[in-house]
């Protein structure tokens, strides 16, 4: 219910296209903090979720499973439907993301290889349940330095000292805005590339990052190093 709202806040005030995105979670540590079991976390996944998708679109919703609630709304809502995107690598998960959601997010830390087979996955999934998928993404992680060279030591040190526990293989290294346009692929969807691009401010500083034909700039001005997440379509 307290998800619900707060989604429901935010969308109403940002207006336009709101992306929900979710997933299971991991951790055993974690769940019980929350005093939750992690062995049932599907189905409580997919319970929440149902829940909150009808409570966003408007209905009065009564529930008497693992979430109590009888005629419950929220409000604001949002002013447009929301975008679900589920992040998820397991071929079952993968397989609830086509089933119940709009769009797949996939792991940050997959190499090309496993982007690929995983993209198969949720395309085949879709395919088996009629539907077509809103967004094939995968998000990466990016680190912004003061030139390709720096971005590039940093960079490639932090993932080789087991950053996130990413396979150093899902990681490249720096190079132009220039190059970086000329060699993306005219569409995404003929390979979704793990580029490690970069790209250059107006003073051509440039950064290292890890990403599927991504683009990013530093806010004009800034000349602060940053760390960044984006999460980019491959369809």
């Amino acid at each position: 219910m307290l998800i619900a709202e707060q989604v429901g806040t935010l969308a109403a005030i940002a207006r336009g296209r709101f992306i929900f995105q979710c997933g299971l979670g991991d951790g055993e540590a974690q769940f019980l903090a929350m005093g939750a079991n992690i062995k049932q976390r599907p189905s409580a996944f997919e319970e929440a979720f149902d829940i909150i998708k009808r409570l966003l679109a408007g209905e009065t919703v009564s529930s008497q499973g693992r979430f109590v609630l009888e005629n419950a709304r929220v409000s604001p809502r949002p002013a447009e439907p929301v975008e679900y995107w589920i992040g998820a690598s397991a071929r079952v998960s993968i397989d609830r993301a086509a089933r119940i959601a709009d769009g797949w997010l996939a792991s940050p830390s997959l190499t090309l290889n496993r982007a690929r087979e995983q993209a198969d996955w949720y395309r085949d999934a879709c395919a088996k349940y009629g539907k077509t998928p809103a967004a094939v993404a995968i998000r990466r992680d990016i680190y912004v330095g003061e030139s390709s060279a720096e971005a590039e030591a940093v960079g490639r040190a932090v993932v080789k000292a087991g950053y996130r526990g990413f396979d150093p293989a899902a990681s490249c290294g720096a190079r132009s805005r220039r190059s970086s346009r000329s060699s993306a692929p005219s569409s995404p969807s003929a390979t979704p590339t793990s580029s490690c691009g970069t790209s250059s401010t107006t003073r051509q500083r440039s950064s290292a990052l890890w990403a599927a034909s991504l683009r990013w700039a530093r806010p004009s001005g800034s000349r602060s190093p940053c760390v960044a997440r984006r999460s980019v379509r491959v369809k």
